[in-house]
């Protein structure tokens, strides 16, 4: 039999003209921009309820006890009948399995903490007085499963028990979409606390002007009303009992452009704390465990905040030719970026006689994501040679269970595994928690390692 030829021979010029249709104009964005809007709203609205409120599913005993308290099956169920005040569940059956909410496993978990054997890790690690971890999870290439890894950490981190906020410097805004956030404008994003942050900044300047003599820089009304927010303002609730958002819509993108502006009106303000110092001030390092920062896929100056925040960075990539390259050119913006910045703030310093600044990250890992094993096994290996301990071995591989949780604008915890076979969502689940296995050790590492030289520095007093 002839081969059939490539659909690119013979085509119909007349034909092609037929379907070209009419020539764009400007107003045809604004109509294209309205259906992508009509199909996202409804996109995002599934796992909702009528008042356009995402639930969180329930849990089984069987996932409680494999995979988020560990204590044996039999034995939960005799912890239960034994304490008829703690959380008892629902079965839909009356010989059925029982079923909790995540608040409730946390109450067990709490239980079981206080009351169950002191060898078992009933509640995570977690140094008393020292600060939350924040965490950004950044690239500047699109569509490396930069939102999914960090949100799929986000909820790795809630039931292993942490107190999770989340952070979506995005304008995209398709972590807040994750999480059923609810944004209005600008106003309910980060932009407010980075106008604060220039705000008080500008306020002492201008008394040093006007004790020089010199006239002060205007305080705008957009600045003026900054000044009254608090990040506890712009915290919502999710509808997982321990994960709280700050979201992020298209609006926020309007800060890449006022950013510069301010720093022009005032040399000395140092955009790159903006965001850590905000949040310090406010003590909402003392009110969460972990802070993840969902970065835009670009290095600008929400991304530069973002990073400078963070005690872990974290940079997903594809194990391919292309997204390797990309990743190698974003670490090196990376070090144009902050050497800059140090060299810049060092001149003064020198000149003055002050210590000089550097930026600091606990750890920088690269994570693998999308990975398909019977054909990228040998991009990998390579990269993890170039890479060495920057690349967590740890691969983010993807099944029907990613697939299907993709498309309900939901994360693989969020999904029943009565809708897989069992086999398929254990498959599914265990290449997430291979990833959340290699950054919880991060995490632990770095506070101990911040505990211990707490330790040394109280005794040296």
């Amino acid at each position: 039999m002839r081969d059939e030829q490539p659909p690119y021979f013979n085509i119909d010029p007349d034909r092609a003209l037929r379907d070209l249709g009419q020539p764009f104009t400007s107003a045809r964005f604004a109509e294209i921009s309205e259906a992508c809007t009509r199909g996202r709203t409804d996109l995002a609205s599934r796992g909702m309820d009528e008042e356009g409120h995402k639930s969180l599913r329930l849990f089984s005993t069987w996932e409680i006890t494999r995979y988020l308290i560990p204590v044996a099956t039999p034995h939960f169920r005799r912890v239960l009948k034994g304490n008829p005040d703690l959380p008892q569940g629902r079965s839909e059956t009356e010989t059925g399995a029982k079923w909790f909410s995540l608040d409730e496993v946390l109450k067990l978990r709490a239980h079981f903490a206080a009351e169950g054997s002191k060898t078992k890790e009933y509640l995570p690690y977690r140094p008393e007085g020292l600060p939350a971890k924040m965490v950004a999870v950044a690239n500047f290439k699109g569509g490396v499963g930069k939102t999914s890894t960090a949100a799929h950490l986000a909820m790795s981190a809630a039931l292993d028990g942490y107190r999770v906020l989340v952070i979506d410097l995005d304008s995209q805004g398709s972590m807040t979409s994750i999480f059923g956030g609810k944004v209005e404008d600008e106003w309910q994003t980060i932009f407010p606390l980075l106008a604060r942050h220039y705000g008080q900044h500008l306020r002492g300047e201008n008394q040093r002007r006007i004790e020089r003599g010199d006239p002060p820089v205007p305080m705008d009304d957009t600045l003026s009303e900054a000044i009254s927010v608090k990040a506890q303002d712009l915290i919502q609730t999710t509808h997982w009992s321990n994960i709280d958002l700050i979201g992020a819509q298209l609006n926020l993108y309007w800060s890449e452009f006022q950013i510069p502006v301010w720093r022009m009106q005032a040399r000395t303000w140092k955009l790159w704390d903006a965001l850590t110092e905000i949040l310090e001030t406010d003590g909402v390092l003392d009110d969460y465990d972990v802070i993840f920062l969902d970065t835009p896929p670009a290095l600008g100056y929400l991304t530069i905040n973002g990073l400078s925040a963070a005690d872990i960075l974290l940079v997903p990539l594809g194990a391919s030719f292309l997204e390797f390259d990309s990743t190698g050119r974003f670490f090196d913006m990376l070090h144009s970026t902050f050497s800059s910045i140090e060299e810049g703030e060092n001149i003064a310093a020198r000149a003055l006689g002050r210590e000089e600044m550097a930026f600091e990250w606990d750890a920088v890992r690269a994570v693998v994501t999308r990975y398909d094993g019977g054909q990228q096994g040998e991009m990998a290996a390579l990269m993890q040679a170039y890479l060495g301990q920057v690349l967590v071995p740890e691969r983010q591989g993807y099944t029907a269970l990613i697939g299907q949780a993709g498309e309900q604008v939901s994360g693989i915890y969020e999904a029943d595994y009565r809708d897989f076979n069992r086999e398929t969502y254990v498959r599914g689940r265990a290449t997430f928690d291979a990833t959340y296995a290699a950054f919880k050790r991060l995490l632990l590492a770095t506070w101990r390692r911040d505990e211990l030289a707490a330790n040394v520095a109280e005794r040296a007093k």
